[in-house]
């Protein structure tokens, strides 16, 4: 009978990504829930030493196959569902990142699994597994109960903590992948350096739209942020004209990011922003219309020009962060 779940723990240089952390958090709610292990499962050349950073687990599987170096999809789904049968999993839990999503639906299809995928919420009910995803872009929750075994879950970011204490003895493990499964390699990253945090992982993050009237005007957006140690986040519409890059879109056609405190300065809040970031847990709009969609989610709104209020707000979050240290 299938028991626990195995999370993939997806590393860069050598470190695991705080969404997989977070994944592996989420298992352990359930499995503290159950009574059932936890696994971690980490691929790659560097997977043990990786694996030994998998703090909260019950049991590490590393497979250092160098075809595994290349970060390819087909590779890396068939490498996690060979560790789901290995451990006869009830469930796969991967990060809701780029890659994860990926991974989730071709781990899915190799096990011949159900997949709930953008979940907020996870609960045992008796011995049944219940998971909460937003809908319709965010107007509504749906709750869904995973009826088969395994299933493939993918938890949203900011969601789950990253469980605390020491991670087992790493175990190898041949997971059978040859280059003969490399189908589309990753031939190389290209790495941004920046002050500020990546935009999916960070716990404040500061957005700006058509409020802030130009380009030439988002440094005040980016001023708020450094004043927080935020990331910078932009609308669609402030993307689709040029003013900042794809990478700090946030949206439904951008990236869906959940982070401690949004701050959404001149964005009138079209239900496709609305859908990438409704879930945060405390929203703070900026917008001169009263009338703005943006103001139905938010937790506090300040009515007035953002341009006028960011240099006021900024300050006194300066300040604020000066007295506190």
């Amino acid at each position: 009978m299938a028991q626990g779940i195995l999370v993939f723990v997806e590393c860069r240089d050598g470190e695991p990504l705080r969404a997989s952390l977070e994944a592996l958090g989420a298992g352990r709610v359930v499995c503290d829930a159950l009574g059932e292990p936890l696994t971690a499962l980490v691929l790659g050349p560097g997977a043990t030493a990786a694996g030994a950073k998998a703090a909260g687990a019950d049991k590490v599987l590393a497979d250092e196959n160098a075809a595994l170096a290349k970060l390819d999809s087909s590779a890396y789904a068939k490498a996690i569902a060979a560790a789901a049968k290995h451990v006869d999993a009830r469930g796969v839990f991967l990060a809701t990142n780029v890659h994860g999503r990926d991974l989730a639906a071709r781990t899915a299809a190799r096990l011949e699994a159900g997949q709930i995928s953008d979940c907020v919420a996870i609960a045992v009910e008796g011995k049944e597994i219940h998971a909460t995803r937003p809908v319709y872009a965010g107007k509504a929750f749906q709750k869904v109960r995973a009826t088969g075994e395994p299933f493939v879950l993918t938890p949203r970011m900011n969601q789950f903590k990253p469980p605390e204490g020491s991670a087992p003895a790493v175990e190898a493990f041949d997971a059978g992948v040859s280059d003969a499964d490399v189908r589309a390699p990753v031939l190389s990253f290209e790495k941004k350096e920046s002050d500020r945090p990546e935009l999916t992982e960070a716990s404040i993050i500061v957005s700006g739209g058509r409020g802030m009237k130009g380009p030439e005007n988002f440094h005040l957006v980016e001023e708020l942020a450094a004043a927080f140690g935020a990331a910078v986040g932009a609308s669609r519409a402030v993307v689709d004209a040029g003013w900042r890059p794809h990478s700090e879109q946030v949206g439904q056609t951008g990236k869906t990011v959940s982070p401690n405190l949004y701050v959404a300065c001149g964005i009138s809040g079209a239900i496709q922003h609305l859908a990438g970031m409704s879930s945060s847990k405390v929203i703070v709009a900026i917008n001169k219309d009263k009338e703005a969609p943006i103001f139905k989610v938010a937790d506090y709104g300040i009515v007035g020009d953002a341009l006028e209020v960011m240099p006021a707000l900024t300050e006194a979050v300066r300040n604020h962060r000066a007295a506190m240290s």
